[in-house]
């Protein structure tokens, strides 16, 4: 199995020798993951930081009502996790599911903790990481309290093109903070005004 997509991914902040990549591979775990398989759920310790090789995953909470809110979607190329409680060692606040078959590559804290002193350059990779991370939630805050539904479900389009093929009506609603209804209601008037 092939780790080249991985390894672009970290090329894009850092470059590595081929020593730097074989002890990088050598502290990932590739796992297959098949649709529908819980990853994390909410309580367990979260272990691993994952790197979305091929598939799509969903990270999600459910309130006191049990109703499901989608905090993100990861596609290939995305990495995930429930970030506070891993770099923390706190019980999960979140679930993480595949949404199809997918393979993905697995980092325990331990084997990053590892990265970072055997292969210094990882913590410009990993700060990098969590810069994008926090810019790309601040934004998505910001437009979930200032734009409509509907600006708000362009946007998820154009930044999850390949998971609106893959995920659920409901999921995408719970993922823009509206009903099911709402969306079928945005859906409905796009299609019309596309006519």
């Amino acid at each position: 199995m092939s780790s080249e997509l991985i390894l672009r991914n970290i090329s894009k902040h850092i470059e590595l020798d081929e020593h730097e990549v074989e002890v990088f591979l050598s502290l990932v775990k590739r796992k297959s993951i098949p649709k529908k398989t819980i990853l994390l759920n909410a309580g367990e310790s979260c272990k691993y930081l994952n790197y979305v090789d091929s598939g799509a995953l969903r990270s999600y909470c459910i309130d006191k009502d049990g109703k499901e809110a989608t905090v993100m979607f990861a596609v290939a190329d995305w990495w995930v996790t429930d970030m506070y409680c891993y770099l923390n060692s706190k019980p999960a606040m979140m679930y993480i599911e595949a949404l199809e078959d997918s393979c993905i590559y697995q980092l325990s804290r331990e084997n990053l903790e590892k990265l970072f002193r055997t292969i210094p350059k990882f913590e410009r990779f990993f700060r990098i990481l969590m810069q994008n991370a926090y810019t790309r939630e601040q934004l998505r805050v910001i437009e979930n309290l200032t734009l409509p539904a509907e600006d708000r479900y362009d946007n998820f389009m154009k930044k999850y093109p390949q998971a609106a093929e893959t995920v659920t009506q409901k999921q995408i609603a719970s993922y823009l903070g509206i009903t099911p209804e709402h969306l079928s209601a945005i859906r409905k008037n796009k299609n019309k005004t596309a006519s």
